[in-house]
């Protein structure tokens, strides 16, 4: 749940990004996905991970 302080911001981004006026409803609601969005995305990996990542684009690399 977003704080009133971080609505409020969100709102005042979203005009000077947008230049439009959106609802604190609107706000709050796209606000909590943006945020949601980012929870999904912003994951750490894994040591193991990182290695098979790194081994794809080595061979990526060498079939190009």
């Amino acid at each position: 749940m977003l704080t009133d302080k971080q609505v409020s911001k969100f709102q005042e981004i979203y005009r000077e990004q947008f230049g439009k006026e959106i609802s604190r409803e609107d706000a709050l609601e796209k606000g909590a996905r943006l945020v949601r969005l980012m929870q999904i995305i912003y994951q750490p990996i894994t040591e193991q991970e990182f290695q098979e990542l790194q081994n794809l684009r080595k061979q990526n690399l060498n079939k190009s």
